[in-house]
């Protein structure tokens, strides 16, 4: 509820209390001035009469000034609260379409909210959907933004206009006192469990096609970090011979793999920094009869654990998929509970806990466990 609401409600109270004091006082000075002067000529019918009709009201106003319990999500006071989620477009992968899910069983009316959502891999657009929420006094911004920098501004606003932001999926660039807590991956940390798992290879060279997500989001920064750093640490050891974004989409991802078969390139390595880019990149491997998978020509890595991506490593088809949680939905749902009983979080950051799948050691059970 909004602290402008809350203010309304407090001034209408003092304001009927006030007046209820005012007659209570009037009636009780004319009754006592009554009786001094011996004119009280009321029978004990009436007397009692009047206490029922008075000890009525007041149970009547009592009643109705409790706050209504429909089981909403607002302190059981039946307002819904009002949220806003700004999400990357669902389709853009299964992980995408997992977390969207996820999010929608949660903030929904059964539950206790109002929930409105956008979507867009554009941070200009996510933006101006962030300020159109704040103008509609949400009381809370939900947001998994599509790139890091930029968010500085909209989020001052939401800050003066009493709304309170809670990042999820992604990290960004911005003041952490803009934003009351972060349920996010650790990007870095899964770039960088990947390239210590591929180093562990031990090959006599890394000769890597770098499929890129969509650039500056939280997931291509990080997924890229650990592989470029490994790229300079040892030049004469590892070699990126493509690095491009694909956008998290399989089709692109495919063409760039085909332009470096085209091309002649000698590689070893597909980096791909999701599923579906992984996907397009085996399209084009299986196209040129390029073996892929555990001990073949190329060896290829993706992330988000889709489960039909973990059924390709539990069939050697791929080598390794980096586990992205996206179900952070019920965290969310904590943080506001909290936050609307005027608790402090004891947490700002709330790390989803990940790991990697290797196609040696991957189980039927892992697969069903951790595939989306």
């Amino acid at each position: 509820m909004k602290v402008k609401k809350l203010m309304a409600i407090v001034a209408s109270t003092a304001l009927c209390a006030t007046m209820f004091a005012s007659c209570g006082s009037t009636s009780s000075s004319s009754t006592a001035e009554s009786k001094a002067a011996g004119g009280d000529t009321s029978t004990a019918a009436e007397s009692t009469a009047e206490g029922e009709s008075k000890a009525e009201a007041e149970s009547k106003a009592e009643e109705e000034s409790k706050p209504e319990d429909n089981g909403g999500g607002n302190g059981g006071s039946g307002e819904k609260i009002k949220v806003g989620i700004i999400n990357n477009d669902p389709n853009e992968s299964g992980y995408r379409t997992a977390n969207d899910k996820d999010l929608k069983a949660t903030f929904n009316e059964d539950n206790g909210f109002d929930a409105q959502f956008y979507y867009s891999l554009k941070n200009d657009e996510q933006i101006t959907a962030a300020q159109k929420f704040i103008q509609d006094e949400v009381d809370y911004l939900l947001l998994s933004a599509a790139d890091t920098a930029g968010w500085d501004s909209v989020l001052k606003d939401a800050q003066n206009a009493g709304v309170k932001v809670i990042l999820f999926d992604r990290t960004i660039d911005a003041d952490p006192s803009l934003y009351e807590a972060s349920i996010v991956s650790d990007m870095a940390k899964e770039g960088q469990t990947a390239v210590d798992w591929l180093k562990g290879q031990n090959l006599d060279k890394y000769k890597v096609i770098h499929i890129q997500g969509v650039m500056g989001s939280a997931a291509q920064k990080g997924r890229s970090g650990a592989l470029t750093e490994a790229a300079e640490a040892e030049p004469d050891k590892w070699e990126i011979v493509s690095e491009q974004t694909a956008e998290w989409n399989a089709e692109k991802a495919q063409q760039i793999v085909q332009a470096a078969i085209d091309g002649n390139k000698e590689f070893n390595v597909i980096y791909a920094e999701n599923d579906d880019m992984a996907k397009g990149a085996v399209a084009a491997l299986d196209k040129a009869n390029i073996s892929h998978g555990v001990g073949k020509d190329v060896i290829v890595m993706g992330f988000d654990c889709n489960k039909w991506a973990l059924q390709e490593l539990l069939d050697q088809k791929w080598n390794y998929d980096g586990q992205c949680n996206p179900f952070q939905s019920s965290y969310i749902k904590d943080i506001i509970t909290k936050l609307e009983a005027g608790e402090t979080l004891s947490e700002k950051t709330i790390i989803m806990d990940e790991k990697g799948f290797d196609a040696t050691t991957i189980t039927a059970e892992d697969v069903e466990n951790y595939g989306i």
